[in-house]
């Protein structure tokens, strides 16, 4: 076995078996799982009783059809005086009281509280009251309740239809909720995965430059190979955690709760297009690979362990720049900040899957971006590489600029 495949898999047997990796792996999944089946944990642990509302209508209109009970509510009619009801407010027998009443011909509402109601509560309440008010409105039409709750309810049908020719496969709107459910979960995982190994690499790197570990290593190994089997042994390990991380939900939603989770995650892969999964994928295996040997770079350049985190620091606002991007776009993919970052190499595999996802996007973009950021892996590596043959072995004082300057004025 060459030296270069015993150092890559010294270092990923040694890595794998880390505390901090399984660690990592049982979080992830913990994550995951706590998002997918959040109902159902907040169902067995956080169950709680409805809120206890009383309804008096001080109007003529019937609106029990409208505040109907459910999980959340429980809605009663009583025909006590409304000061009788308040007190039960007040002695935390009722959550709240609502009281309907007519406002210069439109329907007005009083709600009283004891404690305030929690914001979902709150904003389903006054939806009910909002819908309970356009009713009202309707039926001073002298309508029956069918024809108010026909008009009011009706829905008009909308078709899209694009006469772009280049475009008019657009995406529907299953098609563009499966896109920003996907680049939520992409984004996420991308960036944790980036910052975890980033910091591993160049932590890893700089301990052994710190120990002078490295001194005794490249009297037998090339600086070009131990820098080969650094990149190498991360990014199977990269690529473990992965693989792992997808085999565990997909067990877990397999047979968990019947398998129900499974038909949930198949229908959104079944809206996404495989030029999405394709893109998605490429984007996510170049971008740990850059940003793995940016991470070499960086722990080659400093001196000691300690100042690895300073080192690596640029990388990792890019990172975070990218993720927040990412979340600022959920509701509005389509504004200028989200078009430019897509296409910058450190942040595509964040950004470009959102984009591609959520908006009807030319085909040739994802590709521009696809290009881009391989040029920019092609040109990182060898510049790193040439880079970290004269800096590994140079110890130097003072910020990251003040290093570089000294490898190249003892190097050259």
């Amino acid at each position: 076995m060459s030296k270069f495949w015993i150092l890559a898999t010294q270092l990923y047997k040694q890595k794998i078996k880390t505390k901090s990796f399984i660690f990592s792996i049982v979080l992830y999944v913990a994550i995951i799982s706590v998002v997918m089946f959040w109902s159902d944990i907040k169902a067995a642990f956080f169950s709680e009783e409805p809120l206890k509302i009383a309804l008096i209508n001080d109007t003529k209109q019937d609106f029990k059809e409208v505040f109907q009970s459910d999980r959340d509510m429980k809605f009663s009619f009583p025909t006590d005086n409304q000061k009788k009801i308040e007190q039960k407010v007040k002695d935390e027998k009722l959550d709240a009281v609502v009281v309907l009443k007519e406002t210069n011909g439109k329907l007005g509402a009083d709600i009283a509280t004891y404690k305030p109601l929690e914001f979902n509560d709150q904003t389903k309440l006054s939806s009910l009251i909002q819908y309970a008010g356009k009713i009202y409105a309707v039926q001073q039409l002298n309508l029956s309740a069918e024809q108010a709750a026909q008009i009011v309810e009706s829905q008009t049908p909308i078709n899209m239809k694009n006469l772009n020719e280049q475009t008019k496969d657009g995406k529907s709107e299953d098609e563009k909720a499966a896109g920003i459910g996907a680049s939520i979960l992409v984004g996420s995982l991308v960036y944790s995965l980036v910052m975890s190994f980033l910091s591993m690499i160049t932590t890893d790197v700089a301990s052994e430059k710190g120990s002078r570990v490295l001194e005794v290593l490249l009297a037998s190994v090339k600086p070009s190979t131990h820098f080969l089997a650094k990149l190498t042994g991360t990014y199977l390990l990269a690529l473990t955690q992965i693989g792992i991380l997808l085999a565990v939900q997909i067990v877990l939603f397999l047979t968990l709760d019947g398998g129900s989770k499974w038909h949930r995650v198949t229908d959104i892969v079944e809206h996404l297009s495989m030029s999405y999964v394709f893109y998605t994928l490429a984007y996510l295996l170049l971008s740990i690979f850059l940003f793995l040997v940016m991470g070499a770079l960086f722990g080659s350049l400093v001196s000691k362990v300690e100042e690895a985190g300073q080192a690596m620091m640029p990388v990792m606002l890019i990172g975070v720049a990218g993720f927040y991007v990412l979340m600022s776009g959920l509701y509005s993919p389509d504004t200028l900040l989200i078009k430019v970052f897509s296409f910058i190499p450190f942040t595509t595999v964040m950004v470009m899957p959102l984009r591609m996802g959520a908006t009807d996007l030319s085909s040739f973009e994802p590709l521009i971006a696809l290009i881009a950021l391989v040029v920019t892996v092609v040109l990182a590596f060898f510049v790193t590489l040439s880079f970290y043959k004269r800096s590994v072995l140079t110890y130097s004082s003072g910020g990251i600029i003040q290093k570089i300057k000294t490898v190249l004025k003892v190097t050259t």
